[in-house]
C-alpha cells in the first residue's frame, strides 16, 4: 500500500500547483485524467497478469483520499472509475469479469457511468440478439473524459434492470456541457442522451441465457460507492485543514487588541484552540473511515458466493456512520478555517472556499439524515439496512 500512496501523493502534488485556477476555469480535465493514467492509478485494481496493480480496495480508498486532498473533483472521478471498473465483478458472470478486466487494464481505459437511480431509467428494447438502450440521464460523471461508460436500464415489458459496459465515444452517446454547479466542477457530471446504443445479450451483466443470476454480492455496489464518497470527502477535509494551516503559518497576523498579545498567529491562543479542535475531529473521522475500509475490502475480494446478508448489512451500517461523521466534520472545517486564517484569506486567489463548495455539493447526493437513521435503527433495534439503490 505504501508505494501506491506515495505514487498518489506525487500526482496530488502536481494537481495542487494549479488547483485553484483549474477550479475557476472549469475546463474538461483531459490532462488530469491522463496524469492518473500515466502514473498507473487507473489500473490499480486491475489484474496483475494484464499489467494492473492487483491491489485491494483498502488501498484504492486511500489513493482516492490522497488525490482528493489536492483536487476533490479528480478524487471523485478516480473513485467513480474504481467503482465502475469493479461493476463486472459486482453483477457480471465469470466470463464477463475476465473480459472487462482484461479490456480496461490492458488499454488503460477510464470509466464513467450513467446510472443515476433518481432519473427515469433508460428504456431497453430487444432486437434479435441485441439489447438497444434509449433515454436521457441528468448525471453522467466522467462523461467526456471516459473511455467506457456503464449503462443501466429496464427491459421493456419487464421490471428487469440490465447493466452493460459500452464505449463512450460512439454516435449514440451524446454528453451535454451542462454541469455548472458550485462545487466538484471538474467531474464532468452533466447530462447524457442515449440513442440506439446496441449491446449483445451476451454482454448483459450477470445474465445467462437471458436470465439474471442473483447474488448477495450484487448488493455491495451501494456500500462500496458510499465509501468512495466518504473517502474523497475525507480527502477534501484534509486538504482544507492542511491548506489553512499553511496559510496561517505564512500569512495570518496575530490579533493585537485582546490583552494577551502574541508576536505570531501561530502562538495565538484561539487559533491553537481552533485548530486543535478541528484536527482532533478529523483524526477521529479518519480512524472511522479507515475501519470501514478495512471491513469492506476483504468482502469485496472474497469469493462472491460467500457473502451473507448479515455481513453486508454490518459493513453498510459502519460506512453510513463514517459518512455522516466526515460530512459533519468536513463542513465544519470548510467554514471554521476562515475564522482561523483571517479576513484576507477570503481572497479568491487563495481558493480556500473550494473545499467547502466541493464537499457541500457532493454531500447532497443523498440525504444524510437517512444515514443517521440507519445507524440509529441498528444501534437501538438491531436492524440491518435493507439493500436499495442508496443503502
Amino acid at each position: 500500500m505504501t508505494d501506491w500512496i506515495a505514487r498518489a501523493r506525487e500526482v496530488a502534488a502536481q494537481l495542487a500547483v494549479d488547483a485553484v485556477e483549474r477550479d475557476r476555469a472549469n475546463n474538461t480535465p483531459y490532462a488530469e485524467v491522463q496524469l492518473l493514467k500515466d502514473h498507473g492509478l487507473v489500473t490499480l485494481l486491475g489484474p496483475a497478469e494484464h499489467g494492473g496493480g492487483g491491489q485491494t480496495w483498502e488501498t484504492a480508498y486511500r489513493v482516492i483520499r490522497e488525490i482528493a486532498k489536492a483536487d476533490g473533483s479528480i478524487g471523485q472521478l478516480l473513485g467513480y472509475h474504481y467503482l465502475w471498473a469493479w461493476a463486472a465483478r459486482l453483477v457480471g458472470t465469470d466470463a464477463q469479469i475476465a473480459a472487462v478486466e482484461e479490456l480496461y487494464t490492458k488499454n488503460n481505459f477510464f470509466f464513467g457511468g450513467a446510472v443515476n437511480p433518481r432519473d427515469s431509467d433508460l428504456k431497453i428494447t430487444q432486437d434479435g440478439d441485441e439489447l438497444v438502450y434509449h433515454g436521457h440521464k441528468s448525471f453522467s460523471t466522467g462523461s467526456k473524459v471516459s473511455d467506457l461508460t456503464v449503462l443501466e436500464g429496464v427491459l421493456e415489458g419487464t421490471d428487469e434492470h440490465i447493466f452493460a459496459i459500452v464505449p463512450s465515444k460512439q454516435p449514440g452517446i451524446v454528453f451535454h456541457d451542462d454541469w455548472d454547479n458550485i462545487g466538484q466542477r471538474l467531474t464532468e457530471s452533466g447530462s447524457v442522451t442515449i440513442s440506439d446504443v446496441r449491446v449483445p445479450w451476451s454482454d448483459a451483466a450477470g445474465y445467462v441465457d437471458r436470465k439474471f443470476q442473483p447474488l448477495v454480492y450484487n448488493t455491495l455496489n451501494v456500500p462500496t460507492i458510499q465509501l468512495v464518497f466518504t473517502n474523497f470527502y475525507l480527502g477534501i477535509a484534509q486538504g482544507a485543514l492542511e491548506s489553512a494551516l499553511a496559510y496561517t503559518r505564512e500569512r495570518t497576523r496575530a490579533w493585537p487588541y485582546g490583552g494577551d498579545d502574541k508576536a505570531s498567529a501561530t502562538e495565538e491562543w484561539y487559533v491553537l484552540e481552533g485548530y486543535g479542535d478541528l484536527q482532533a475531529k478529523l483524526w477521529a473521522a479518519e480512524a472511522l473511515v479507515d475501519r470501514a475500509g478495512a471491513a469492506i475490502s476483504p468482502l469485496l475480494h472474497a469469493r462472491r458466493e460467500e457473502l451473507t446478508p448479515e455481513a453486508r448489512g454490518e459493513v453498510a451500517v459502519l460506512i453510513a456512520a463514517a459518512k455522516q461523521r466526515i460530512v459533519d466534520t468536513g463542513l465544519e472545517i470548510g467554514t471554521k478555517i476562515f475564522e482561523l486564517t483571517g479576513a484576507r484569506a477570503s481572497a479568491t486567489k487563495y481558493g480556500l472556499d473550494r473545499f467547502w463548495r466541493n464537499l457541500r455539493t457532493h454531500s447532497l447526493h443523498d440525504p444524510l439524515p437517512y444515514k443517521r437513521r440507519e445507524v440509529g435503527d441498528y444501534a437501538l433495534n438491531g436492524r440491518l439496512p435493507e439493500p436499495s439503490w442508496y443503502t
